[in-house]
Order: C-alpha cells, then sequence, then structure tokens
C-alpha cells in the first residue's frame, strides 16, 4: 500500500460546510467542507425545495472522476457560484456508484436531451423531482462552446420565475418518454432466433473492430470486456478464425498500451487516443475484475502465456491495492494526484534511472518509450511484443522478462513513495462479486490457492456483512450499511457463487445462491410484463424504473439475471428460475436485434442458453488423484457454458448434499472409482472413470 497512508481512503471533510457530512460515501465527503449548501438524496432536501418552492440542481459524480474534480474547483468551492446556487436552488449531491438506480434515471434523461452522457452528471429538476434541464461538465464561465455555469444558474433562476409553465410542461413529457417501455411486454411477441441474433452480433463487431488497434470504433476506448468474451463464445461455437483474431489484436494492444499499468499492474479505466495509449487514469474495481477474466480465458483458449501473466498482474493489483480489511474489495482509485491527473504513473529517465542500475534503466526505457516527445512522454507503453523486444535486445523473452518484472518491482517501490490518488473505500455488492468470480476461476488455472481463499473469504463478508434485515445492500463503508441493493447486486453475486461452487464444491454456496435467487425473482421481476427492473417497485423518489438490457460499463443487470437463474435452476431443477430466464430473455429478443453491439450480454447469455448448455458431474473423493485430474481437465480447459459440479457420493453428507442440488442424484461411482457424468441438454453420455477419457468426451485437445 501507499507508503505515507497505509489506509489512503479518500480524505474526510476538515471542516464541513453543509448537509453531507454524515454520508457514507467518499465522494459526498469530498464535498462536505464546499460553500455550497449540499444536501444528500433524500427527504430531507426535497421537503425543503416543496417548502420554498425552488427548483434542484442535481450534481452525480463518483470519487476518481477527473472532471468532478474540476468543476468542484472551479464552481462548488467558488463562494460567488455557491452563494447563486444557495440563494436560487436545493443543491443535491449523489454519488452515481451508491445510487446507480438514481443515476440511470436522470442519465437516461441527459442522453434522450443531449445525445450523450457522462460525469459530472448536472441535472436541473422541480420540486417534484422531474428534469427539465441537464448535462454534464459545465466551465464556471462561457468556455469551449459550453455555457458557462454562472450564466446558467442565472438563466434558469430566471426561467424558474417567468416561464416556470414552460419548464414545468416539458418536465412532465420527458417524464413520460423515461417511463415508457422500451421493450414489448409481450412475452409471446416473436423475437429473431437465437442463432440469428448472435449472427448479428457478430457482425456487428467485425464491422467496427479496428483492425490495426483493436477496440471497436474509435476514441475514446473503453476495454470491451462483454464483447471480447462473446468473440470468444463464437469462436468456440464456429470456430471463425477471424472472432478469435479480434480477441488477442484487441488484448495485445490493451496489455502493451499506456492504459495498462505496466510498473504496479490493472488497467486504468479508458484511453482518449484510438491506440490505447493516453489514458484517463482512474482505476476501477470491475474494469480490473472483467478484464482478469478476460484474460484468463483468453490463456485457456489460446495458450499464450502473456494472457496468464496480465491477469495475475491484475489480480496481484487488486489484492495489494483495493482490498479491504473485511476481505472484499474497494471501489477505484482516483485518476488525479498532487494536482494532476496521472502524475504518480508518469516517468522521465531521470527518475527511472534514480531507481535502476545504468544498464537495467536503459533497457526499461527501451522497452517502454521513456522519455521519447510526442502525446505518449512519460506514460509507459510498449509498442512490440516481448518475443519482438527480446531479439532486438539480443536475449531471450524469458531474460527479458526477468529483468522487466525486477525493475518494476524496484520502480513500484519507488512509487508509493509519492503521493497517492485517493482511494474509494467503501464496498459495493455488484462490483466485489465480479473480483469474487475472477479469483474463483483464477485458482485452478494459475495454480495459485490464495486466489480461491481470496473469492471465499470475500463472498463470506458480502453474505455475512452486506445484508440487513434479512436484504441485501448494495454499498457498505466502515462498518456503515449504505443504500439498498439492484438487480446487478443480486446477479453478479449468485453468478458469482456458482463460479466459486465450481471451484471450492461446497452446497453453501449453492444454498446462498437459491435464497438470493428466490429474493430476486419476487423483488425485480415482473412475471406478467416477462421483464427485471433494476429496482423494486416500491423504491421510493424514483421518478421511473430503468430496464436493464443494454450494457453499459458493467455487464447488463437483466440478462445477467437471467443467466444466473438459468445455471441455478440446472444446479436445482427449479422450474420457477428456468421459466423466469426463458421468458425475461424472449421478451428482450427484439430489443437486442435493435442494438446488438450493446447487448454482448444478452447475446452471451443466449449463447449459453439450455440447448448449448453442458454439465459435468464428477464423483468422487476430493482428495482422490483420479479426482483431481478429471477436475483439472475441467477447470483448465475453455468451455463458457459448462457447469462443474464434484461431490462424493459415499461421503457423510451425501444425502443432504443430493437434497441441496438435485442434479447430483444417482451421480454415484463406478466400482467405488472416481467416475464423471456428462450431460447436454438432459441427455448423458455414458459414464467414464479417468481424466483421458474424460477429455476425449469433451473433444478438449491435449494442449492449450
Amino acid at each position: 500500500m501507499p507508503q505515507q497512508n497505509p489506509d489512503n481512503p479518500a480524505p474526510e471533510p476538515d471542516r464541513p460546510r453543509n448537509h453531507l457530512a454524515g454520508s457514507t460515501s467518499p465522494y459526498l465527503l469530498q464535498h462536505a467542507s464546499n460553500p455550497v449548501d449540499w444536501y444528500p438524496w433524500g427527504e430531507e432536501a426535497f421537503a425543503r425545495a416543496k417548502r420554498e418552492d425552488k427548483p434542484i440542481f442535481l450534481s452525480i459524480g463518483y470519487s476518481a472522476c477527473h472532471w468532478c474534480h474540476v468543476m468542484e474547483r472551479e464552481s462548488f468551492e467558488n463562494e460567488e457560484i455557491a452563494a447563486l446556487l444557495n440563494r436560487n436552488f436545493v443543491a443535491i449531491k449523489v454519488d452515481r456508484e451508491e445510487r446507480p438506480d438514481v443515476d440511470a434515471v436522470y442519465m437516461k434523461f441527459v442522453q434522450l436531451t443531449t445525445g450523450s452522457g457522462g460525469w459530472p452528471m448536472s441535472v436541473f429538476l422541480t420540486p417534484t423531482l422531474k428534469p427539465f434541464y441537464g448535462g454534464t461538465y459545465f466551465p464556471p464561465d462561457d468556455r469551449w462552446g459550453k455555457p458557462g455555469f454562472r450564466r446558467l444558474l442565472s438563466e434558469i433562476a430566471r426561467l424558474w420565475h417567468e416561464d416556470r409553465s414552460r419548464l414545468e410542461k416539458g418536465a412532465d413529457d420527458v417524464v413520460a418518454i423515461l417511463r415508457r417501455p422500451s421493450v414489448t411486454t409481450d412475452r409471446d411477441a416473436t423475437a429473431p432466433a437465437t442463432e440469428t441474433l448472435l449472427q448479428q452480433g457478430e457482425t456487428t463487431l467485425l464491422q467496427t473492430l479496428d483492425q490495426e488497434n483493436g477496440g471497436f470504433g474509435g476514441a475514446p476506448k473503453f476495454p470491451p470486456s462483454m464483447a471480447l468474451e462473446f468473440l470468444m463464445r463464437r469462436y468456440v461455437a464456429t470456430g471463425n478464425p477471424h472472432l478469435l483474431d479480434a480477441v488477442t489484436l484487441t488484448l495485445d494492444a490493451m496489455l502493451r498500451g499506456g492504459i495498462h499499468d505496466h510498473v504496479g499492474g490493472g488497467f486504468h479505466r479508458y484511453s482518449v487516443d484510438d491506440h490505447w495509449l493516453v489514458p484517463h487514469f482512474e482505476k476501477m474495481l470491475y474494469d480490473n475484475a472483467l478484464l482478469a477474466r478476460i484474460y484468463l480465458d483468453a490463456y485457456l483458449l489460446t495458450g499464450h502465456e502473456r494472457y496468464a501473466a496480465t491477469a495475475r498482474d491484475t489480480l496481484d493489483f487488486i489484492l495489494r491495492d483495493m482490498r479491504d480489511a473485511g476481505g472484499a474489495f474497494h471501489t477505484s482509485w482516483d485518476a488525479d494526484s498532487d494536482g494532476g491527473e496521472g502524475k504518480v504513473y508518469l516517468w522521465t529517465r531521470a527518475d527511472i534511472r534514480r531507481v535502476l542500475p545504468p544498464a537495467e534503466a536503459d533497457l526499461f526505457c527501451r522497452v517502454y518509450h521513456v522519455g521519447e516527445g510526442g502525446d505518449g512522454a512519460g506514460i509507459l507503453h510498449r509498442t512490440a511484443s516481448l518475443a519482438e523486444l527480446a531479439k532486438a535486445e539480443g536475449i531471450t523473452p524469458a531474460e527479458l522478462d526477468r529483468r522487466l518484472r525486477a525493475s518494476s518491482r524496484l520502480l513500484l517501490a519507488a512509487r508509493q513513495k509519492r503521493p497517492q490518488p485517493h482511494r474509494d473505500d467503501k464496498v459495493l455488492t455488484n462490483w466485489s462479486a465480479l473480483a469474487i468470480s475472477a479469483f474463483a476461476r483464477a485458482g485452478p488455472i494459475l495454480n495459485n490457492p490464495h486466489y480461491p481463499q481470496a473469492a471465499r473469504q470475500a463472498a463470506a463478508f458480502l453474505l455475512h456483512t452486506m445484508v440487513t434485515d434479512r436484504r441485501l445492500l448494495h454499498s457498505w463503508r466502515r462498518g456503515r450499511p449504505g443504500a439498498p441493493a439492484n438487480l446487478d447486486d443480486y446477479a453478479y453475486l449468485i453468478m458469482a457463487l456458482i463460479d466459486l461452487y465450481q471451484v471450492d464444491p461446497d452446497s453453501a454456496h449453492v444454498e446462498a445462491a437459491k435464497r438470493l435467487g428466490r429474493d430476486m425473482l419476487e423483488r425485480f421481476y415482473d412475471p406478467k410484463a416477462a421483464t427485471f427492473t433494476f429496482v423494486e417497485a416500491d423504491r421510493p423518489h424514483l421518478i421511473a424504473r430503468e430496464e436493464c438490457i443494454m450494457d453499459n460499463a458493467t455487464p447488463a443487470a437483466a440478462p445477467m439475471a437471467a443467466a444466473a437463474l438459468a445455471r441455478l435452476a440446472r444446479l436445482t431443477e427449479n422450474d420457477a428460475f428456468k421459466e423466469a430466464a426463458e421468458a425475461a430473455m424472449r421478451t428482450a429478443g427484439t430489443r437486442i436485434a435493435r442494438f446488438p453491439a450493446a447487448a454482448m450480454t444478452a447475446l452471451n447469455a443466449l449463447d449459453a442458453d439450455e440447448g448449448r448448455a453442458m454439465d459435468v458431474v464428477i464423483a468422487g473423493p476430493s482428495d482422490a488423484p483420479e479426482t483431481r485430474k478429471m477436475v483439472e481437465t475441467i477447470q483448465k480447459t475453455y468451455r463458457p457454458n459448462l457447469l462443474l459440479c464434484q461431490w462424493n457420493p459415499e461421503g457423510p453428507d451425501a444425502d443432504d448434499e443430493v437434497k441441496r442440488i438435485p442434479l447430483l442424484k444417482n451421480r454415484t461411482m463406478i466400482e467405488h472409482r472416481p467416475t464423471a457424468y456428462v450431460c447436454r441438454n438432459r441427455t448423458c453420455r455414458a459414464p467414464v472413470t479417468d481424466a483421458e477419457t474424460l477429455r476425449r468426451q469433451l473433444d478438449i485437445p491435449a494442449t492449450p
């Protein structure tokens, strides 16, 4: 951890001047000393707006957001602008990570009315929470074609007094649009066939692939985790080499570029250019959890050690710099440090020569282009593969890798002595669940037992600490519960528990997943419309309930919920789970067909439907050599639709295990030998008793 402050969370306010001082959100606490009379989202602010008949200014951001900090410095710390805000508005500050339900509603409004969105998000509302004007970052004065925030506040205040009826009419019209369903509610409506939708997804991605730099579309470029997962799935299904080429092109470009932290591991949020060089320097838990999983899967699919190394470095970064003392994971690292964006990550030749011996410093600078002018000056990046670089240096790739890693360790130690970015130390159930999935998957692939142990500890934290009054929480910080859980919290955690069960075959993981599945169905699923919504029907102070079929920075909640229920149904033979999953995906089909590029999670869920799913039960003592060989055969191959169960049918708890997981029923050992059962679409192959026969039955190559 950073040397000057082992905890290094976002700072608490020195002199609270508004109503944010009691917040759990580090982002809100950053604003508690602003001269703006901020309120958190809640009844106190709403009541004041109604009582004083004032419009609401709603500002939404998050603690790692660079432009949020800029707008704070320029406007929210400006006494004159703060006075203007306080006189004419009720100001509300929201952490979009803590309240994604609020963020989703008003982001949709901003995108509908401006054509784009982002953070900081700035929205003006009536006292009844209906939006009538919005945007993102506003400079304090007119600049870059944007209206100045000072002038904007004055003009909206004038219109509120002189032309309020027009503002309110526009707000009513917008709310009607926000409440309008964007997918058909007819569960029997005809949607394109699954294979047609999957082919549309392939075509869309290949058409938008950057053939030179990887990724899809132009700058800014975000890590396309869900799209890469889809392409790998489709490569396995079709054998089309162009799909895998698109994956490796993109993964290689990202791991070489400045978006990758070559000293400390992990990835920054996105690249501002086409070729992944100049990053936006914030580091998010969800990006790194998703990318670790993608690089792991790519390693299994290709056998390229560089992908295993990248996954390992990313997971080690999370364990080192983002792990909570209780075992869960923190949210993010700020983009800014020491008064500048990304300053802690930049290097000059002089910096490196102060840390490394001359020969190692020169080698490191050559490999990572340190000291070369241009836009990428100071940002570590590579422009060639390790093999190509080693050849140019006249050494082996293994030797080059060893020397670079040794140098990186020394540079990391030196970097940790610099002023560090703030870390947002709140825990979010959904993002921690993504990390659990990555760590569980990584253990057997990378032969590291510490990774599944980390996954188990994080799962235990979420299931115990993140539950209050028998309801799951979305957020928590330093012993204080935060916002209630949303659909993605349930869906991601169910998936994580099943991923963990496949590595740690404790039926308690499945029992916990079943409880969450039942709660998720009860609270978020509308059986009449056959749809999931992001929040429950009784969530107060929301003018609309958002659908969640399309991906954002994280996998879309509704198809993840459907996929989670489908996996649970296979384990438990619960028809309610199965029927809800199938109906929800059928309802979403027409929407997926219209926007396949934004529906990668939904397409991945379709790819995992029952017709493609494979269940493997390995019956035998966990410590038996042949059991271990067969389990390893499964765990070290890329079969995204395969669900693995391992149990001992002759163990003392066997009857209870079958009650918890009906898929295990009648899966016994043949002649007391470990036995594998492979089933697909409720049709089973002949049981086998050795790993090599199992490998042939699954059509797994002898080498990756």
